[in-house]
């Protein structure tokens, strides 16, 4: 008999969909917003938040309707500053 395991119980659909570049090697002046949440060790939806009620760290640049959130900011707010 064999034996099938359910990769989806170990890896979460975004993790299994989308692989994150480190962020010494992001070039790019903004990333969205799975991006920003893997890098901050938040969800997603936590930085929506703070986009919508605007109390968070961290402000999103918005580029045609979506969340663009600064690179420079999050490697700053990781390197202990507001």
């Amino acid at each position: 008999m064999q034996t099938v395991t359910n990769q989806s119980a170990a890896f979460p659909a975004t993790a299994a969909a989308h692989i994150f570049t480190p962020l010494e090697q992001v070039t790019r002046p903004t990333v969205p917003t799975a991006d920003a949440a893997h890098y901050l060790n938040r969800r997603p939806q936590t930085l929506r938040a703070w986009a919508c009620l605007e109390n968070g760290p961290l402000r999103p640049v918005r580029i045609c309707g979506r969340l663009a959130w600064p690179v420079a900011g999050i490697r700053k707010l990781l390197n202990g500053g507001l």
